[in-house]
């Protein structure tokens, strides 16, 4: 559990604290329009916060009156997925009842309703679709998630699918439509009147990001066999953790911020001198050397460790790119 009661709370922690202190049935409906990825983080949030002293609870919630506007925000539906890590949060009775009030009266397309789902769920959704229905669907989830789901294809499938993606450019409503159209036992459907952009170079890129290590050599050399000059497209738009080498000092002290030691410790065991010393550059000299030591005395670790931890803060550092708070520089990240 995570003692904060002397310590200024992250904003995680002040969203987990603002929720905890509402209602059931008024936190429930500030969930329901929040994304998977938000449900699930302030969730692990409440599990882990322990010792809130009372003037925090005060402080976030004058800060919260302060802020609120006019801000508005799209909602998605939820399934089990959310329910389950709110158990661990909440305990089983709070959680059935808030989760019960979330779900009341979704109304989720097909295609979002996948992002609630974990990738082998979705992978047997659409493992026996047409390959272009897999490219869709690839192309429509986040990153990460997508990554997931190719690595429960073979390899011959994973190659078709990212080649597919990155072949992408707009689908016409009719598409859109087959595919709900296939999902309707399951989901909601949902009809578009416009062409949508969706998937590319950039989206197969952004996935091949979060293959494992091994896979995705193997899919990289597989696409370069099959057309050279894509594959060297992809890997100039993919962003490795040697990259952050372009991320400025603010932004490197966002991200350290974020992430956890024991991460940073294993990532660094397999990074360039360099990118150890702009880490070390933006930490307090205290903290720079205690992170020296550790890593001293740290001794060898596996190759896929390192790996693991390397991806995990670069998934970090999308992440606040993506909200703003930091602007990646270099692997397909351009500057204006």
């Amino acid at each position: 559990m995570s003692d904060i009661g002397q310590n200024d709370l992250s904003s995680i922690e002040k969203a987990a604290v603002l929720l905890m202190s509402l209602g059931e049935s008024d936190a429930a409906q500030i969930l329901k329009h929040m994304g998977p990825k938000e449900v699930q983080r302030i969730g692990q949030t409440m599990a882990q916060l322990s010792n809130v002293q009372r003037h925090q609870v005060e402080k976030v919630l004058d800060d919260f009156l302060v802020l609120v506007g006019d801000q508005t925000g799209l909602g998605l539906g939820s399934d089990g997925y959310i329910r389950n890590m709110l158990k661990e949060a909440l305990g089983d009775e709070k959680a059935n009842s808030l989760i019960d009030r979330i779900l009341l009266g979704g109304n989720t397309t097909g295609l979002d309703t996948l992002k609630w789902m974990e990738p082998r769920a979705v992978a047997d959704v659409i493992r026996y679709e047409h390959p272009q229905i897999q490219a869709i669907v690839i192309s429509y989830l986040d990153p990460d998630q997508a990554a997931g789901i190719l690595a429960n294809f073979d390899e011959r499938v994973r190659l078709d699918i990212v080649l597919r993606v990155a072949s992408l450019d707009t689908v016409q409503p009719a598409a859109l439509q087959e595919l709900n159209d296939i999902l309707e036992r399951q989901f909601s459907g949902n009809q578009s009147t416009q062409s949508t952009s969706i998937g590319g170079i950039r989206t197969a890129a952004n996935i091949m990001n979060f293959i494992d290590s091994t896979v995705e050599s193997e899919l990289m050399e597989s696409i370069r066999d099959v057309d050279e000059d894509l594959a060297n497209t992809i890997q100039d738009l993919m962003f490795v953790f040697d990259n952050l080498m372009d991320v400025d000092d603010r932004g490197i002290q966002v991200i350290l911020r974020e992430v956890e030691s024991e991460t940073l410790i294993l990532a660094l065991k397999g990074a360039e001198l360099e990118m150890q010393e702009k880490v070390f550059k933006n930490m307090s000299s205290r903290a720079a050397d205690m992170l020296k030591d550790d890593l001293d005395a740290k001794g060898p670790v596996r190759v896929s460790e390192v790996e693991v931890a390397q991806k995990e803060i670069l998934a970090v550092a999308r992440r606040l790119a993506d909200n703003g708070e930091i602007v990646l520089g270099g692997g397909g990240e351009q500057m204006v």
